[in-house]
């Protein structure tokens, strides 16, 4: 019902309780009310409660809208209430299609019948959408629902069976192959707080209370008017919620997924950490030991956490690629190591001419009696070769960066650097600072500042993920992922945070962290490690105090560990694996 009407419903209301106002007076006055007077004065009360009543129970079904996030149970919720409220026998909603071209069955109630298809109800409606056009292109304006869908009017038949100008014939079969009879019907258009229409509800039959179907009121029409409204505002925001939350994890997921393919050797790092983290704290919700009876991870926690997991790593956009994609000590934009090559095989040639021009002069000189300097000069020769060759051999096996590089092995990296060679007419060393420093790194393929870059991800996640504006039930967002590669003892990074800070949740996404980093078969720097030796580094960080050993306990011995090494591990690296003395199979 339009403004103007509900005005003069309200009006109505006004002038009842004044006309009750006024006989109450005179009682008080000492004037009396016949018989008749009183049973009028009666209706009217009883009709002006039953209207607060009414109000009041509308009101309240607005706050129980509003309150609802699940889009099914919603939906459920208005056709329910809208059947209750008018004592209706049947209801069925509908909503809009996307193209707003149709209009889609979302649920369809009959209590006589005991029909229920469609919300939280598993039954799926098996009728085809609606079309609000026809093949023409000309408006359908035959059927009741598309009607109501296209003008925005509300519809109120005393008898669907005595209407013209509708089309009733799908009704009337439906009502003669189930033994039914349509009668009154009302149906009403959900509209927007843009006035936009997102629906239709199509209320059937309503009830005297006796058994008997009765027409639907026009108080009823006002009131269930106002219930769409409510119910499409309500069923607007559900949705408008719902699209931003699967925008956000949309763009979680783009960003992630950019993060991993700004390096191929870190493919899928963060989906797997990110499922990892949230089955090890599945487990332990789910888990009756006493250790964990005080972790909680409600719906909302388990999305902070799934969000934190998936965004552990978005401070990696300000870290270089060519460090975060050095696989080689000498690697930069390029791997140098062939540059250094290329010197070698310079110095090669510059000691070959040299041998050769002085072979020359002493068979110029000496003849046939300089033979014995000139073996000496070919042995010589034949040695520093062999030597620069071993030392290119040297250089390549050391850029790798898969074994320790040890003190004799950084001497002999200065010794090669201090050769001399001869480019351009300016001699120089073969090795200069930086490739020295570079090949000298003694574990992997990262300098201390390179390493620093790296580790600086953490402190830019923060960094990031604390500027935005997150609702109080993420706000823990920002913390979980930064936290990864904080360790107990409090020498983890990027603050050092001690044990006493770190929540249960930190540390479940370091341990999952940290075992796909052990686990994984495509990092560029060495092959995939087997199982056995994951865990057991694993079990080294626990008792060092890198890790929380309890956790690392139950990841072991849930199974978690050898479900996930089934699942994400290469064929080549599961193998069986020995923790705390007992020895556990996978394959």
């Amino acid at each position: 019902m339009d403004s103007e009407k509900a005005a003069e419903f309200g009006d109505f209301s006004y002038i009842l309780n004044g006309i009750i106002k006024y006989f109450k007076e005179r009682c008080s006055c000492g004037s009396t009310l016949d018989a008749d007077q009183q049973a009028i004065i009666a209706d009217m009360m009883g009709y002006v409660d039953m209207q607060a009543k009414l109000k009041r129970k509308l009101l309240q079904i607005g706050v129980a809208l509003s309150a609802e996030r699940n889009i099914n149970a919603l939906l459920d919720m208005i056709v329910s209430e809208a059947m209750t409220f008018t004592n209706a026998d049947g209801g069925t909603l509908y909503i809009m299609s996307p193209d707003e071209r149709s209009l889609i069955f979302k649920i369809i109630r009959n209590n006589s019948l005991t029909v229920n298809m469609g919300g939280r109800n598993t039954t799926n409606i098996p009728f085809p959408p609606v079309p609000l056009y026809r093949t023409d292109g000309t408006r359908n304006t035959r059927n009741v629902s598309t009607y109501v869908a296209l003008t925005g009017e509300t519809i109120n038949f005393p008898d669907v069976y005595e209407v013209e100008g509708f089309d009733f014939q799908g009704t009337k079969i439906y009502d003669k192959n189930n033994g039914y009879r349509s009668r009154s019907m009302m149906v009403t258009p959900l509209k927007n707080h843009e006035n936009e229409i997102i629906g239709v509800l199509q209320l059937i039959n309503a009830g005297d209370g006796r058994g008997n179907v009765v027409p639907f009121s026009p108080d009823y029409q006002y009131l269930i008017e106002s219930l769409a409204s409510q119910a499409a505002v309500a069923i607007t925001n559900t949705t408008l919620i719902k699209d931003l939350g699967e925008l956000l994890d949309s763009f979680i997921k783009v960003i992630a997924s950019a993060i991993d393919e700004k390096s191929p050797y870190t493919g899928g790092h963060i989906r797997r950490v990110a499922e990892l983290t949230l089955d090890i704290a599945m487990e332990i919700y789910k888990s009756d030991n006493d250790r964990w009876k005080d972790f909680t991870l409600t719906s909302d926690e388990q999305e902070e956490l799934r969000i934190a997991a998936w965004m552990h790593d978005i401070g990696k956009i300000t870290t270089p690629e060519h460090v975060v994609d050095k696989s080689a000590k000498l690697e930069t934009i390029y791997d140098r190591i062939n540059t250094v090559t290329l010197r070698l095989e310079v110095l090669k040639r510059d000691i070959e001419i040299k041998y050769l021009t002085k072979k020359a002069e002493l068979e110029a000189e000496h003849g046939g009696n300089g033979r014995a300097a000139i073996e000496k000069l070919d042995e010589d020769f034949t040695a520093r070769v062999r030597e620069i060759d071993d030392d290119i051999e040297f250089l390549k096996q050391t850029n790798v960066g898969g074994e320790f590089t040890s003190d004799e092995k950084i001497e002999r990296i200065h010794k090669i650097a201090s050769y001399k060679i001869a480019i351009g007419g300016n001699t120089q060393p073969l090795l200069n600072e930086e490739e020295v420093l570079n090949l000298s790194i003694q574990r992997g393929t990262l300098t201390v500042e390179e390493r620093k870059k790296i580790e600086n991800h953490a402190a830019m996640t923060y960094k990031m993920l604390s500027q935005l504006p997150w609702p109080k039930k993420m706000k823990n967002v920002p913390t979980y992922a930064a936290q990864h590669h904080e360790k107990l003892d409090g020498t983890g990074y990027p603050k050092g945070v001690p044990a006493d800070q770190l929540s249960t949740k930190s540390r479940i996404m370091a341990i999952a962290d940290i075992f796909e980093a052990l686990t994984a078969a495509d990092r560029p720097y060495r092959p995939g490690k087997k199982l056995s030796e994951c865990v057991k580094i694993l079990g080294f960080m626990a008792k060092d105090k890198h890790v929380d050993p309890e956790l690392v306990d139950f990841f072991v011995t849930s199974g978690l560990l050898v479900s996930y090494a089934k699942k994400e591990m290469k064929q080549y690296q599961l193998d069986n694996f020995v923790y705390n003395g007992k020895e556990y199979a996978i394959l």
